[in-house]
């Protein structure tokens, strides 16, 4: 076994030797000999967000390589509201690279992403997934560099009341048992999610906590490794299920609802962004942020308005994205300022010897820390389109390059104080707003399609309908309407529980 896969916690990665990238037809017939698979389950990203599925039996090895080759057939218009019943049949056909042993079933099963294809043998124009695909491709051909990201999935775990150990109303950040009461659940999620083929970061309690009648609503978050833009994407919808499946198992509820009740911490999915050049991070130079950082950061914050049509896609949305909640509502970008809207984190580039100053037997770390540096855009939730918020960051990424005025553009936007102090209402004026409503949300997408319809990325009848679909809503004035009237907040709150 080689040194890249020796520790790798996917099976199938062991057991084949070799990255999943390189998976192939054959190393999955094998697979599923020498390990007694019986079944195959295809999954594949509808119009709600959510994970489908498709199961086989498998009853011969043909019948096997012929699943893996050819796919299977499914209904698209019951799948996606924008295709047309009369031309609805698509093809489902698995990515290799995808593959994992299912978690949970008794019988031994193999899971694989698919993509979707049309009645000619093409690549679905409009399927998320293919945007994605296509939207990284663009900005490959436009700046030679290729875009990293990693998620940060925040949720509520909602159960039965325990008068044990409680922590203190919203202050469960990185609390450990037993003040923490769902510890043991998030660690066998990411066992999982680990064995699925996802690269996870770290998980841990996050700030919300909170008791309403006989109920406990405990937050956590999960967050994962930077890596290809498309491969991400798959790791979140693979992790929201096993989360979900794994709630189910464990008799809990989990959301990630971007709002769960009145004043109280909401859930965002943060994403981190990195820019990489023959395998170098070029976030930073010379122990700075870099000029090619900072335009994708002006690429971001010029369509972040349209750039909600993605990624805050329900009415609730905009109740989390208010000022003073951690959440960001102004456009700009800033330093460890955890309200703005771009932040970028602590790094690593100037020490590396924290550790031998505590531990007096180890030498100053001598390797490169900076590929570790990421910028971190804030305003996605749980309500997301995972494929097309990945696939419109791509893009905005790209933008940034074809700005004439993008470093320009970054500097003004740049904020070094806590905007919502007395003594800076003049600089908070000069900034620029997020929609405050999906009805909003879906206006600045049609004010900004033609940059995601450039270089063939987006089909421009699936904008429209996007922004068509945004706005009926109708809730543009619904957050001042509701605002404190907590019934019909948590109307909504229901409505859209399981959104995501």
């Amino acid at each position: 076994m080689n040194e890249k896969t020796a520790m790798n916690p996917n099976p199938l990665v062991q057991y084949l030797n070799k990255p999943a990238r390189d998976f192939t037809r054959d190393d999955l017939v094998k697979y599923c000999e020498d390990h007694n698979i019986e079944m195959i389950n295809f999954r594949y990203v509808g119009w709600d967000g959510r994970l489908k599925t498709l199961n086989f039996i498998i009853n011969s090895k043909k019948h096997l390589e012929e699943i893996l080759t050819n796919g299977e057939r499914v209904d698209g218009s019951s799948l996606f509201s924008f295709v047309e019943a009369g031309s609805s049949d698509l093809y489902v056909v698995p990515r290799y690279k995808t593959a994992f042993v299912n978690p949970f079933n008794e019988i031994p099963t193999l899971d694989i992403l698919c993509s979707y294809f049309n009645k000619d043998g093409h690549q679905l124009e409009s399927a998320p997934e293919y945007i994605l695909k296509k939207a990284h491709q663009s900005f490959r051909d436009v700046t030679g560099m290729t875009f990293e990201t990693m998620g940060e999935l925040e949720y509520y775990v909602i159960f039965p009341r325990e008068h044990q150990f409680q922590a203190a109303d919203q202050k469960g950040y990185h609390e450990s048992m037993p003040f923490t009461k769902w510890e043991q659940l998030r660690i066998d999620a990411m066992h999982a999610i680990a064995q699925s083929g996802g690269l996870i970061k770290y998980g841990h309690s996050e700030v919300g906590n909170f008791r309403m009648d006989e109920t406990e609503y405990e937050q956590n978050e999960i967050e994962f490794l930077p890596t290809n833009v498309e491969d991400a994407a798959d790791q979140l919808m693979v992790a929201k299920w096993i989360l979900r499946t794994m709630a189910y198992r464990y008799g809990v509820t989990i959301s990630f609802a971007p709002k769960i009740t009145v004043g109280k911490a909401g859930s965002g999915m943060h994403v981190h962004t990195r820019l990489m050049k023959n395998g170098k991070n070029v976030m930073i130079e010379n122990g700075r942020l870099s000029d090619t950082a900072k335009k994708a950061i002006a690429g971001y914050l010029d369509l972040a308005p349209s750039l909600t049509a993605f990624g805050n896609i329900n009415p609730t949305s905009y109740f989390r994205l208010v000022p003073h909640q951690e959440a960001p509502t102004n456009i700009c970008w800033g330093d460890r300022n955890r309200s703005v809207l771009v932040r970028v984190p602590l790094g690593w580039s100037l020490s590396n010897d924290m550790v031998s100053q505590i531990n007096p037997h180890e030498k100053p770390y001598e390797g490169d820390l900076t590929d570790r540096q990421t910028v971190e855009f804030r305003c996605p939730d749980g309500s997301a389109d995972i494929y097309l918020l990945m696939a419109g960051l791509t893009v905005a990424a790209r933008h940034g390059f074809e700005m004439k005025d993008a470093l320009e553009f970054a500097r003004k936007t740049y904020v070094d104080v806590n905007i919502f102090h007395e003594e800076n209402k003049a600089r908070l004026a000069e900034l620029s707003q997020l929609p405050t409503s999906c009805y909003e949300s879906g206006e600045c997408l049609e004010k900004q399609k033609a940059i995601y319809a450039q270089h063939g990325v987006f089909p421009e009848r699936m904008l429209e309908w996007i922004a068509s679909y945004l706005k009926s809503f109708n809730d543009k004035d619904l957050r001042a309407e509701i605002s404190n009237n907590e019934e019909e907040i948590m109307k909504l709150v229901q409505k859209y529980f399981h959104c995501g």
